[in-house]
């Protein structure tokens, strides 16, 4: 992929650490310049309250072979995101990639709470900072972005639209946002078609995230340790995973017969031919029908 994007201008809204900081830094190995955007800065976090910053995975980009840009963003503030896409078209005059994985909703989200006993200023948030920030984001970058064919939008999810319309996603708000941002997607791909852009929904599978591997007391180096606890973490990947994923995507010049589609890293994987930094290619949301949610014994033999 040595700078295949090489001249291409990406924007990764919420890249601040899990999928988008992976999106973001396979990005800059392909050659682009990206934006990374979200509230957590040396300086000031966000309500979440987590320690990654938009600058580390600014550098961390570069250190892959790009050019990382982190720009502060709520993306709930119109201002604030009309104001970064004016920077990014009088610094550079062109949007390639729009990735919208801006999310920031894990501690509002009550596990296994039905709707009426669930805090409801929390879930509406969630529903803002899931779908809102999305649509802000959009608004104000797509004019930018369809002044040249090829364009790609890409709205970031957790599970694809055939698994999230036959099973309920553990909390009323959460279920609704997940879906939600998979018709944003297919929306998104209707309008743009006419500028030969395209927009697609992605979702990695079991994400061995920051936070992720924080609740089971692990590091990536020793992920295997939380089989013990979970024995199906064992389909679990890296955020890098997902990030090949979209980088194979705006790589491929016939990426419009994916527009509109809901897809998975596991899926673009067998497509593409990319692994995971182990070199694996786990298929998780295949593992989850055929394994774990008939609740047979953690094996993830054949799966990844």
């Amino acid at each position: 992929m040595d700078n295949t994007l090489k001249g291409k201008v990406a924007l990764v809204a919420g890249g601040t650490r899990g999928a988008g900081r992976g999106i973001a830094v396979e990005l800059g190995a392909a050659g682009a310049t990206v934006y990374v955007t979200g509230r957590t800065t040396r300086d000031s976090r966000s309500e979440s309250g987590r320690p990654e910053t938009i600058e580390e995975t600014a550098a961390l980009v570069n250190e892959a072979g790009g050019q990382g840009i982190a720009v502060q963003v709520d993306h709930l503030e119109r201002e604030q995101v009309r104001a970064l896409v004016e920077r990014i078209e009088r610094d550079h005059g062109r949007l390639d990639v729009l990735v919208n994985d801006i999310w920031g909703g894990e501690l509002l989200a009550q596990w296994d709470t039905p709707l009426w006993e669930h805090d409801l200023d929390g879930g509406l948030r969630l529903l803002r900072l899931a779908i809102d920030t999305h649509i802000i984001t959009s608004h104000y970058a797509l004019p930018l972005l369809i002044k040249r064919p090829g364009g790609l939008v890409v709205e970031m999810t957790d599970g694809t639209k055939e698994y999230n319309d036959r099973n309920y996603r553990v909390s009323f708000f959460y279920d609704h946002a997940k879906s939600a941002v998979i018709r944003l997607g297919f929306a998104q791909a209707h309008e743009l078609r006419q500028y030969g852009c395209a927009a697609v929904t992605v979702s990695p599978g079991w994400l061995r995230s920051e936070l992720m591997l924080d609740l089971f007391g692990v590091k990536e180096e020793n992920w295997r340790d939380a089989t013990t606890r979970e024995p199906h973490f064992v389909i679990s990947e890296t955020p890098r995973y997902v990030g090949r994923a979209v980088a194979a995507l705006a790589m491929d010049p016939d990426v419009l017969r994916w527009s509109g589609q809901s897809l998975s890293s596991g899926q673009l994987a067998r497509e593409y031919g990319f692994t995971d930094l182990d070199g694996s290619q786990p298929d998780c949301w295949r593992y989850l029908v055929e394994v774990q949610d008939p609740g047979k014994p953690a094996d993830a033999t054949g799966y990844r």
